[in-house]
């Protein structure tokens, strides 16, 4: 038997055996696509609705002091930022989140006004509170907006026109393409996403063709036969790249058809193209190869299904990496990038979602280091399983 026949005969041979499992299967494959479009649909329904809601309707502001400043309250209340009265213990009032945001119009407030001296309020909050953000940007422009209405106004009483205390017209000229706007929060969540994707899709079939195998000492029989290893190796990851492949595949056309049925802006960011579609499934095929055959080099030295099981504490962070280093610290795009595992997908997606042109070469550095990566671990795996001591599960 050739070695192809061979590898084709463990593929389909693991490939009836998982589709006896129809739930394990159902869940593999569907667990994923199904569950991250809702996940994201539903994190930008949430946003747009907290956004809508405290922006557009009108907002209670405690207000101490509002007898020193009528104008200014007046001035808020015309902003929809409504004066009310302030609980007996403000600062427990925040720290408990029963109010946002608060004002502390000071005594002095009159008389310094009078004076034509800057006169102080106090914004009280607590910044670490993201609930609160809204509430506190609208009091603060709406407070930059009333100083700066009549400053402009003292100066004209004066006889000065108030342009000359603005030396600079500030303006600001956004470079960014239509398509790198809209693929703003694709680019923080979908990298992750589908790097975990691929990097795990087919880690049940691995951990079960191999530890799984062992433990039900149902590997030695397979062992025996006159195949060689290295094709025995490769028919199992060939399967597992299979049901991978097809997990990924229901997954960008989960994002597709959620986006046309959504009426969120986030939702409509998920309508990817089939070019950029295509061009995703070839920058993570390499991550589902090298996934597949880190599994299966893990769960060969694994005596049980649940020791090899005890590997996905860490191997789930592992594609996480990169998304939250850049997020803490954002890197310019730059040729290394493109040879190292995690870092390279996360930048090739980027490039996909933002419609920028990846050049030939760029392809070339990340197919060649990933896919040479993917080989490595194979042949290590290939050797582990050469090893006679794998068919024992004792």
């Amino acid at each position: 038997m050739s070695l192809m026949s061979t590898v084709l005969t463990v593929m389909r041979k693991e490939l009836r055996d998982l589709s006896r499992d129809r739930r394990t299967l159902a869940l593999s494959l569907l667990m994923g696509p199904l569950l991250y479009p809702l996940l994201i649909l539903g994190m930008g329904k949430l946003a747009e609705s907290r956004f809508k809601t405290q922006i557009d309707k009108p907002l209670e502001i405690p207000m101490i002091g509002t007898a020193n400043a009528p104008n200014l309250v007046a001035f808020l209340k015309a902003q929809g930022l409504n004066p009310v009265e302030p609980p007996k213990d403000l600062q427990a009032a925040i720290r408990e989140q029963k109010v946002d945001v608060a004002l502390r119009i000071s005594d002095e407030f009159d008389a310094r006004w009078r004076d034509g001296r800057p006169a102080l309020v106090e914004i009280i909050k607590d910044s670490t509170r993201r609930d609160a953000d809204v509430p506190s940007t609208r009091l603060e422009t709406a407070l930059a907006a009333y100083s700066s209405q009549v400053g402009a106004l003292r100066l004209m009483a004066r006889g000065i026109d108030p342009q000359v205390v603005r030396p600079l017209d500030v303006a600001t000229q956004d470079m960014a393409s239509a398509e790198a706007k809209q693929g703003m929060m694709l680019s923080v969540l979908l990298p992750m996403l589908l790097t975990l994707t691929s990097f795990l899709g087919g880690a049940y079939l691995v951990m079960d063709t191999t530890a799984g195998e062992r433990e039900r000492q149902s590997l030695e029989p397979l062992l025996a036969t006159p195949a060689s290893r290295a094709a025995i190796v490769s028919g199992k990851i060939t399967a597992a790249v299979v049901v991978g492949l097809v997990s990924l595949i229901i997954t960008l056309v989960a994002f597709k058809l959620s986006a046309q049925v959504s009426d969120t802006g986030i939702g409509r960011q998920l309508n990817m193209g089939l070019g950029s579609m295509l061009q995703m499934l070839l920058v993570m095929m390499p991550m589902l190869m090298i996934g597949t055959a880190l599994l299966t080099y893990l769960s060969a030295a694994a005596k049980s299904l649940k020791e090899a099981q005890a590997h996905m504490t860490w191997l789930v962070l592992m594609p996480m990496l990169p998304s939250y280093a850049l997020i803490a610290y954002p890197l310019k795009s730059q040729m290394w990038q493109y040879a190292i595992p995690f870092l390279s997908q996360n930048q090739m997606l980027l490039k996909v979602i933002r419609h920028e042109h990846i050049s030939v070469t760029v392809w070339g550095i990340y197919l060649v280091a990933n896919l040479g990566l993917a080989v490595l671990l194979w042949l290590a795996t290939v050797h582990r399983y050469r090893q006679e001591r794998l068919a024992i599960s004792g």
